[in-house]
């Protein structure tokens, strides 16, 4: 019999139910005991819903408060002695490492946080000592969830981040000189013994997951997996199915004489099922594959008759008892449910899977392998109706957008000088002082904010009473900037629902969820818009908000765009078509945005980059200078239409730029902004190394946290940065937007940014 499995569930609910707990409990509107109470809820309810669908293999402990590594880092004790000397209550502790805490005498910045492989989610990053020591939490998560799901009648699978993979995506903390790697041997004891209380709990078997093996490995991790796994495997400890994703794994073959004594291995054939040949050639002679052939990263319907054809591929090499049909990856990714959905067309309905139908999906994928397409027939014949249905569609094809495409020149991705003629007509017409200082973009959304953009969204106020309340909004945020003394401004965005979704729906070629909410990081969830056809503007889409703002200001203003590559990768792009075309279709979109901004008086304009990193290919090669090529023409395609002196900035966080940092010189941006107090400083000796010959204005504090910098630590922030840049080169900004930040500590932080700011200014004026 082939079995199902899904290897992991979203977190949030339905409702986005763990989200309003956990912010009700930071704002001491819920109690602690109250907040546990609704995690085990939400626990309970999720494994019910896998169960009912007939899914065969459930995990557990793929539930977590705020983040998955976060929980593993509790759970080794891991916990640099910062937070663990505090004397916090444990969930209090864990919170404080994922966002700060400052309170009650206690001030405590978080743990760097970046993205998960090529996803937008983002994870707390391991941060390891040199006298690092671990040890088992005495309530461990993950033996706890277990019990939970047995006293509910449902056996799980454990899921488990493996200990190469926990190391190989730590770092040494500050002050500190260890090699993550190099503590495997004092790891993986803890890892057994916490295998041993799996056991002796019930579980038979468990998932660990170590997708590190889809990277390029140095040596040492490579070597790391013989050592860790030989302790792993035995009589006393559960069967282990190691869980890969996100890429192929043939690079690391040699890594699989390690592997062949573990009960099975799991391989993503979504995103590689060329791999699957070569993988079944690998396993030892009872392992078992589970092949990930639903997605766990897109909402397209699964195409059931191409991977029952993958599974029985698989099944003819090893048999039924040897094959599990799984998700890719974790449905993590995934929003929760289509049923939510009351607002979507029909017919784009229909093309559609979210996370509870994708449960459903493995089970009939696995029944038709194991009985045969007849005990599925009217499963597999809606199936096929529903891709035929949307091939022929008229939604997918724009014959107009096409047509642009094919006379796009290679001239139209150049600006007319190179930078230093360029800077020198901007410092003419800008006439901005040394260490300029700005925001990302964003201000708080207030719930004032929320409220009436919902009454607008439902038709409770006309079109004139919403635009008076944004006008309203934008000038309150002016008269701010020019309290806290800023050089250049934003006008805050208060329209803007989210920097994706705000210019999906005034795209043509897209479509939006009202519930389809996925989690970012934390208790921040985004809504991406899903590209379902041929992408175009059919009118000016920020212009009106901009062009205001300028209007009421003396000091430059500066217009704010998602660029072509963010806008595809934080979207659901299409998987029948390239994505290098929709991300031409999105830049020539936003081409025609800049330079009607810039015809409005925007003389400043900041194109987005966030997810440039994010989409980068995990392994070096080919593929990855194919898709940075494409990437940077898209980029510079949207921006290069504007005159010498309008000045483009793009904004980058978590971005980890050393491994393509060609590609971020190759935008020819004249401001970057980048995400960096949370980094070491020393990771702008890059831009010394390369001669990097433009501006940057690198994080000074972090905008995920509420805690407020004082004004000595972001001048100590400016001193680190001016070992590596020149005066005339460095702008002070924040990490990243403050749309999810409070009025208070925006305006506390950013006042202590700007006094800085000014200092520097001084003292180098007595310089000079």
């Amino acid at each position: 019999m082939v079995q199902s499995s899904v290897l992991g569930f979203p977190r949030m609910g339905g409702n986005r139910e763990l989200k309003k707990a956990n912010e009700a409990y930071w704002a001491d509107k819920l109690s602690r005991a109250d907040l546990l109470a609704e995690n085990k809820r939400l626990r309970l309810a999720h494994w019910k819903v896998q169960k009912d669908a007939g899914v065969d293999i459930i995990p557990s402990n793929d539930f977590a408060s705020y983040d998955h590594v976060l929980d593993h880092i509790q759970l080794f004790n891991a916990i640099p002695e910062r937070y663990s000397s505090q004397g916090l209550e444990p969930i209090d502790e864990y919170f404080a490492m994922g966002r700060g805490h400052q309170k009650n005498g206690i001030d405590v910045p978080s743990l760097e946080m970046v993205k998960w492989f090529d996803s937008n989610y983002h994870y707390v990053k391991p941060t390891l000592q040199d006298n690092q020591t671990f040890k088992l939490a005495a309530d461990p998560k993950p033996v706890r969830e277990f019990l939970e799901a047995k006293e509910a009648g449902i056996i799980t699978r454990p899921v488990l981040l493996g200990p190469v993979s926990f190391l190989h995506l730590g770092k040494a903390d500050r002050g500190s000189t260890v090699d993550p790697i190099s503590l495997l041997d004092k790891l993986v004891p803890v890892y057994v013994e916490l295998l041993e209380k799996l056991k002796a709990a019930g579980a038979e078997t468990v998932q660990i997951d170590e997708p590190v093996l889809v990277q390029d490995l140095p040596a040492k991790a490579k070597a790391a997996f013989k050592p860790a796994y030989e302790k792993l495997v035995g009589d006393k400890l559960p069967k282990l199915v190691l869980a890969t994703y996100f890429g192929d794994i043939v690079h690391n073959f040699d890594v699989f004489p390690a592997l062949q004594s573990l009960h099975g291995i799991h391989i993503d054939l979504v995103r590689n099922p060329e791999q699957l040949e070569a993988v079944l050639g690998q396993l030892g002679p009872k392992q078992v594959l589970s092949a990930g052939v639903v997605d766990g990263r897109n909402i397209w319907k699964t195409n059931f008759k191409r991977a029952i054809e993958i599974v029985e591929t698989a099944i003819q090499k090893l048999g039924q008892d040897r094959v599990i049909v799984a998700t890719s990856s974790s449905l993590l990714h995934t929003p929760h449910s289509l049923d939510s959905e009351k607002k979507l067309p029909a017919e784009v309905k229909d093309w559609f899977s979210f996370a509870v139908q994708k449960t459903s999906e493995v089970v009939v994928i696995a029944k038709a392998a194991t009985d045969g397409a007849a005990a599925v027939r009217e499963a597999l014949e809606a199936n096929a109706k529903s891709w035929q249905a949307r091939s022929s569609s008229e939604r997918t094809n724009n014959p107009h957008v096409k047509d642009r495409q094919s006379k796009v020149t290679a001239a139209q991705h150049e600006r007319q000088s190179a930078f230093p003629e360029r800077y020198a007509q901007q410092k003419n017409h800008l006439k901005l002082p040394l260490f300029p200082t700005t925001t990302i973009g964003s201000f708080p959304q207030t719930k004032e904010i929320r409220i009436q953009r919902n009454k607008f969204t439902k038709g409770e106020i006309t079109a004139e009473q919403y635009e008076k309340f944004i006008e309203k909004e934008i000038q309150d945020v002016i008269k701010i900037q020019d309290e806290l003394k800023l050089d250049v401004y934003v006008h805050g965005e208060p329209e803007r629902n989210d920097m994706v979704q705000y210019f999906g729906e005034r795209l043509d070629g897209y479509v939006f969820t009202t519930n389809g909410w996925v989690q970012s990081y934390g208790s921040r969830c985004v809504r991406p818009p899903i590209i379902v056809g041929d992408i175009s503007r059919p009118a000016p889409m920020t212009v009106k908000e901009s062009k205001y703002a300028a209007s009421i200001s003396s000091k430059p203003m500066k217009g704010m765009l998602t660029g072509p590559i963010t806008c595809l990768r934080w979207s659901f792009p299409r998987d029948d078509v390239h994505q290098s075309v929709q991300a031409q279709q999105l830049a020539l979109a936003l081409r025609d945005e800049v330079v009607d901004l810039e015809a409005a008086g925007i003389y400043v304009i900041q194109v987005d980059e966030p997810a440039l990193r994010e989409g980068l290919p995990l392994r070096a090669g080919t593929e990855r200078e194919k898709y940075l090529t494409w990437a940077v023409d898209s980029f510079k395609l949207s921006t290069a239409g504007v005159k010498d002196s309008t000045q483009i900035h793009s904004h980058f966080c978590y971005s980890e730029f050393q491994d393509f940092f060609h590609a971020i010189a190759a935008l020819d941006a004249d401001v970057l902004s980048i995400e960096n107090s949370k980094s070491d400083a020393k990771l702008l000796k890059v831009f010394v190394d390369k001669a990097y010959p433009r501006h940057i204005g690198p994080g000074v504090y972090d905008i995920h946290s509420p805690r407020i910098p004082s004004e000595q630590e972001i001048k100590d922030r400016l001193a680190e940065m001016l070992e590596y840049l020149k005066p005339d080169q460095l702008w002070v900004n924040p990490d990243c937007g403050l749309k999810t930040r409070q009025w208070t500590e925006t305006k506390a932080a950013l006042t202590n940014m700007v006094n800085a700011a000014i200092f520097y200014r001084e003292k180098y004026a007595e310089k000079a």
